[in-house]
């Protein structure tokens, strides 16, 4: 499966006290380069939410933002834990009368001891696996949505090889005539300047010639960069780097067809070739 590296996913669940809201974006990117945007109370949890998603995508510029929303019919209630509080006034009592000196609990006090207030709202810990729960499913869509986009654009890299495949079909068999032709231009013309040429001498640099714009080891080499580019695409996986290398090969092909070029039919096969690679380049940056 093919994964593209852009892509948006968001989620939202309510809990006790209000609703936990979180999105994902993401553009091509050499690396992966992960930005958080966290309320204060998540903040303690920031690795392991690096961790998850770093566990799921491997390049890109992404942005997760976190954003927690009080519900107004879930305003957060404080209630007195009242039989807690009778014990602390018991035992601060009863250390007075041993004590008389001891400095009475203010109320403030009281109000900070662990368990004194109780609150219907989520408690921190509560709080943060909800946020690595959610960033899970979140993960998921995310991936799901970069697996539709890299499905079309896969199918777009293969719609273009097919042309590739077509132009090379179409030009391969045509290059003993064009060398022929070429040949028989030339000779005329040789006839023409010199008058007279010795036959053997003629074939001699006929065969250097021919060696020097003879493209089938090219067009060879291309045809096997895109049965490789093909079985990529059929792999899948984190193929975004292995198939740039593969349009710089497929590039270096073209221009070397183009330079031993002896014909206008060449030339412009060559030149149609630069623009489906480059066509398909662009879109392999979008590739993970």
């Amino acid at each position: 499966m093919i994964l593209s590296m852009t892509g948006f996913a968001s989620i939202s669940r309510e809990f006790p006290g209000g609703l936990l809201a979180m999105e994902l974006r993401a553009v091509n990117h050499r690396y992966l380069d992960v930005q958080l945007r966290l309320p204060e109370e998540l903040r303690v949890i920031e690795p392991h939410l690096r961790e998850q998603i770093a566990a799921s995508v491997s390049r890109g510029k992404l942005e997760c933002r976190v954003t927690l929303a009080q519900s107004a019919q879930d305003t957060p209630r404080l209630e007195l834990n009242t039989a807690l509080l009778d014990s602390l006034l018991a035992v601060a009592a009863q250390l007075k009368n041993r004590a008389p000196h001891a400095k009475d609990l203010s109320a403030g006090e009281l109000l900070r001891w662990p368990g004194v207030l109780n609150s219907n709202s989520l408690d921190p810990e509560a709080l943060q696996q909800l946020c690595l729960g959610q960033l899970a499913a979140l993960l998921a869509d995310f991936n799901a949505t970069r697996a539709r986009e890299g499905d079309k654009l896969a199918d777009m890299l293969r719609a273009r090889i097919t042309e590739i495949e077509t132009i090379v079909a179409h030009v391969k068999p045509k290059l003993p005539m064009i060398l022929s032709t070429w040949q028989a231009k030339l000779s005329s013309r040789l006839q023409e300047a010199l008058g007279s040429v010795d036959d053997d001498r003629l074939k001699q640099e006929f065969a250097l010639f021919a060696q020097k714009i003879d493209v089938d080891e090219e067009l060879s080499r291309l045809g096997a960069h895109l049965s490789e580019v093909k079985r990529i695409l059929k792999q899948g996986g984190q193929s975004g780097k292995r198939l740039d290398f593969l349009m710089q090969e497929l590039n270096r092909e073209a221009n070397t067809l183009g330079s031993k070029s002896v014909s206008t039919e060449t030339t412009q096969a060559s030149v149609e070739l630069k623009v489906l690679i480059e066509q398909m380049r662009e879109q392999i940056q979008n590739i993970e």
